[in-house]
């Protein structure tokens, strides 16, 4: 009688017929092929089209990140004028240093800028998205007029005077083909236009000037004011105050015509008052003082008004 074959004998058998397979199937896969005979299956992904309502919500979105270097720089004039940040900082450009992250001249770019856009809104009679800058509840259907949309494409008309920078935006626009144009556009328009009107800035550095306000609300509080030119710029001045550095164009400066030693004495006092304005411990009757010397008509402080600036740089510990 025959014996049935061991079931040893039969997985051996089996595994050999694996080893088999597996081998041909590797042999498949690893096969060289023809690239050039290669087929690539690609599934398509069908994008759908933006509804009415997204395409209403993209717009009004849209229009918040155009407006917020404008709604930032009207709130940071209301927190300036009102002093909103008495009762933690000592001056505005600490808090906005330390709340913000601000550098000292950004907020007043962005303060600066807001008068700039209002300005140019005025040249559209029609409403325009910046004139619902608080309702940001629901999207806005206005198409409006091409205003900026950062501070950066408004330095440039910072310093002119508002029926030129309605033309030198206007311009920048029709070059941009009617869309917004970049900064440096308008920087190219700007530099145009006073090449044709230029007016010689005669002023130099460490020339001391008085501010003139008149209609600039930029400059609100500071007529009267002397400064000492630390910029020449082509159509305005960096001039240094006793409380900031402020640009401000060639109409609102009138200059004193101090000799240049007057101009350095004038120097001195605004360095010790520039301290002082960055001390932690100055209260508000020393910052009043230091105010009046700041709007002083003279280039020189008389006995007593030397004697209070040595005693408040005394009290906050500031010596030579």
């Amino acid at each position: 009688m025959a014996k049935p074959p061991s079931s040893r004998k039969k997985a051996t058998s089996a595994a050999s017929n694996n080893d088999k397979l597996s081998a041909s199937s590797a042999e498949d896969i690893f096969e060289p092929e023809d690239p050039a005979s290669a087929t690539i299956t690609v599934n398509a992904v069908e994008i759908p089209e933006l509804t009415e309502q997204e395409q209403s919500d993209r717009l009004h979105l849209e229009r918040q990140v155009e407006k917020a270097f404008y709604l930032a720089g009207k709130a940071l004039t209301q927190l300036r004028d009102r002093k909103l940040y008495r009762s933690t900082h000592k001056t505005f450009e600490e808090y906005c240093r330390e709340r913000f992250g601000f550098e000292r001249r950004y907020p007043y770019r962005l303060m600066e800028s807001t008068v700039v856009v209002d300005n140019l809104i005025k040249m559209c009679p029609n409403r325009t998205h910046f004139q619902n800058d608080l309702d940001t509840s629901a999207p806005d259907s206005s198409e409006g007029q091409i205003l900026p949309i950062n501070e950066y494409q408004l330095r440039p008309l910072i310093p002119l005077e508002p029926e030129v920078q309605r033309e030198a935006w206007q311009q920048a626009v029709e070059e941009a083909g009617g869309k917004v144009p970049s900064g440096r556009i308008v920087k190219d328009v700007v530099q145009r236009i006073i090449e044709r009107t230029r007016i010689p800035n005669t002023y130099q550095l460490g020339e001391v000037c008085q501010i003139l306000a008149k209609d600039n609300p930029e400059l609100r509080g500071k007529g009267g004011c002397w400064g000492i030119v630390s910029q020449v710029n082509d159509f305005s001045c960096t001039v240094r105050t006793w409380d900031g550095e402020y640009t401000v164009g060639l109409q609102y400066l009138k200059s004193y015509n101090y000799l240049p030693q007057e101009c350095q004495q004038m120097q001195v006092i605004c360095d010790r008052i520039n301290r002082l304005q960055k001390s932690e411990n100055l209260e508000e009757a020393a910052r009043a003082m230091l105010k009046y010397l700041g709007e002083l008509k003279r280039p020189y402080l008389t006995a007593v008004e030397e004697k209070l600036l040595s005693l408040i740089e005394q009290e906050s510990g500031i010596t030579d």
